[in-house]
């Protein structure tokens, strides 16, 4: 892929989707779902907090489907808030927001006190099990009064070990049979994000931030980071969340939304 000018943003967008859903093939299933829960509780104008944004995917499909809707996007990636920055250029409907969400002051940054709702997709899972619960109770302060939250990531339900593997070893097929035919993965997408003469110095810097993903992680590297479905559920009700469910599920992904 080359890119020369703002004009291919959009490319890089394409891009991004492309190799996510060669992880996620109910990736576009999932954002319809997270985006009924949001036009059913707060309506067709909601104030919206995209949570760890990335290149901004779900306030796109928002805007898409709620024009009258408003969000701030929030991540700590410089390439990744390049591109969403780049995409949106001139939407007075977005505002951006650089910021830690393990650190402890990360909603002093907000344009606004409260939201809502809160959306988050294939983000959260970076974060060790302490940081994700002291966040989940951050949110319920930030989440309004009958507003809310919800999580897309990976999250499987523990109690059907020989479905799941036997879903898993499927899906691991398709992905090899995909990345034959040129298919992207994580770091194939990077490889060719650091090639870009608008995105490597904003590459250059997220890789010292976070890590650079074009090497293997170590082994061990997730450390302590909640996988199941339930014990997302049960720490959002634990952190101040009225009603909490799974809204959608697939064999290796689950959206979860919490009233508040």
């Amino acid at each position: 892929m080359t890119t020369t000018a703002a004009s291919d943003w959009q490319r890089w967008q394409t891009s991004w989707d492309r190799q996510q859903e060669w992880y996620m093939p109910d990736r576009e299933e999932r954002f319809r779902v997270m985006l009924d829960a949001v036009e059913a509780v707060a309506g067709p104008a909601p104030r919206v907090l995209d949570l760890a944004c990335g290149t901004g995917s779900i306030s796109d499909r928002l805007l898409r489907r709620l024009p009258g809707a408003t969000t701030v996007c929030l991540d700590i990636d410089p390439a990744l808030l390049a591109i969403a920055r780049g995409h949106f250029a001139g939407d007075e409907r977005v505002t951006f927001v650089e910021a830690d969400l393990t650190g402890p002051d990360w909603t002093d940054r907000l344009p606004h006190a409260s939201y809502d709702a809160v959306v988050t997709a294939t983000a959260l899972h970076w974060l060790d099990t302490d940081s994700l619960r002291r966040l989940y109770g951050t949110l319920s302060g930030v989440v309004r009064e009958g507003g809310v939250f919800l999580n897309a990531d990976h999250m499987v339900d523990e109690s059907a070990p020989g479905l799941n593997a036997a879903l898993h070893a499927l899906h691991t097929e398709r992905q090899e049979r995909q990345r034959r035919q040129g298919a992207l993965d994580w770091a194939d997408w990077w490889h060719e994000v650091a090639g870009d003469p608008v995105l490597a110095e904003p590459a250059v810097r997220r890789f010292a931030l976070l890590g650079d993903p074009r090497e293997p992680r170590p082994a061990g590297a997730r450390g302590d980071r909640p996988t199941a479905t339930r014990w997302h559920v049960d720490t959002l009700r634990e952190q101040g969340f009225g009603e909490v469910r799974q809204l959608w599920c697939s064999a290796s992904d689950a959206l979860v939304a919490a009233l508040r």
